[in-house]
């Protein structure tokens, strides 16, 4: 994203933006968002990535670890996004190598092991906890430093790892992870602690207890996100966090700012701001794509709409939107002027692979 001092800028990222293109066409048939499609058709595009072959992290991972200046520019691992996330906790840790490490389920085909996205866990804060405190000696005993953020994140130190190669979690849902695990020296390591995690967590009251009630127990953890401490973002970032996301990627710019609506933006006056919405991506890995709908439209309201609104009257100087699917991305730039092209028709055409 450009940085143009004086000028107030946005960069919305819509991760699964871009529907499977098997099912585009029917998809934004249903669609009825006049903003949106609008700010699209006049805008021009900016930057496109596809990636082919096998990456430990989503298009839209990568291009917001370049934006936020975590570092990371290519698919070998996932972006370093630790020691950011643990300042979101107001968790500064001892200087080494940090790592992301999230409570998961496991599901068991019949051949292999299914990473389930982490989402579907609702996992709450007291079993958490729980099961925080169950496994936590046994990282003491490894010689390693293991803090609690939330119920969906915690923290390992492990300097010896650090050339571990990770996949982020929303990378990995849904496949056999044999080929996503950590790859590395010190791989078997991860392993065998993993091992021992998950026959802590095996029988503990807290699955037992989900088990009881319908739910998927907890039955390992996924690590993730290797980054130094200390360690500082772009400084010139702001990032906008809405409906109390706590997505690491949209907390970890070094100034976050809470936002309702875009008028909560417009009064912080970004020269760089950035807004992550990402309720599309649970959605889209589990194929529930009756809600992807109604979350988009909710979005039209929400947010495209005013944002047009913005940028017509001059309030919004500059907006960027990047729209992603598992494997590539496009940006899109629009100014006061770029909505002068009344030739161009609105259309959600670009959205179509």
């Amino acid at each position: 994203m450009p940085y143009n001092r004086g000028m107030t800028q946005l960069h919305l990222l819509l991760p699964f933006g871009l529907p499977p293109e098997e099912l585009a066409r029917d998809l934004l048939r249903e669609l009825k968002t006049p903003a949106l499609a609008m700010l699209l058709a006049r805008a021009r595009r900016t930057a496109h990535r596809g990636i082919d072959g096998f990456s430990r992290a989503l298009p839209h991972e990568i291009l917001l670890a370049q934006v936020l200046g975590l570092g990371h520019h290519d698919t070998e691992s996932s972006p370093a996004l630790a020691a950011a996330a643990m300042r979101h906790f107001g968790l500064s840790g001892e200087n080494g190598t940090w790592f992301i490490v999230q409570p998961v389920h496991l599901h068991i085909a019949r051949d292999h092991l299914v990473l389930t996205d982490p989402r579907q866990l609702a996992l709450s804060e007291t079993d958490a906890r729980a099961l925080f405190d169950t496994v936590k000696p046994l990282f003491d005993e490894y010689g390693c430093t293991l803090l609690y953020g939330d119920a969906q994140r915690w923290f390992l130190r492990a300097d010896d790892w650090s050339a571990l190669h990770t996949a982020t979690p929303d990378a990995a849902s849904g496949h056999n992870i044999d080929i996503w695990m950590p790859k590395g020296a010190h791989e078997r390591d991860w392993r065998r602690l993993q091992n021992e995690v998950q026959m802590h967590w095996h029988g503990h009251a807290v699955n037992d207890a989900r088990e009881m009630a319908g739910g998927k127990p907890v039955n390992s953890l996924w690590l993730w996100g290797a980054a130094s401490v200390p360690f500082e973002t772009n400084a010139s970032v702001t990032s906008f966090v809405a409906q109390n996301s706590t997505n690491p990627f949209a907390t970890a710019a070094a100034k976050t700012v809470p936002a309702a609506s875009v008028n909560d933006i417009l009064r912080a006056a970004p020269q760089n701001g950035v807004l992550l919405l990402d309720e599309l991506t649970g959605l889209a890995l589990a194929n529930a794509w009756a809600e992807w709908l109604a979350a988009f439209q909710k979005y039209e309201a929400d947010w495209f709409a005013p944002l047009l609104d913005a940028l017509q009257s001059g309030k919004l100087g500059r907006l960027e939107i990047t729209v992603s699917h598992d494997s590539a991305y496009a940006t899109y730039a629009a100014d006061k002027s770029s909505l002068r092209k009344f030739w161009r028709a609105p259309s959600l055409a670009v959205l179509a692979p």
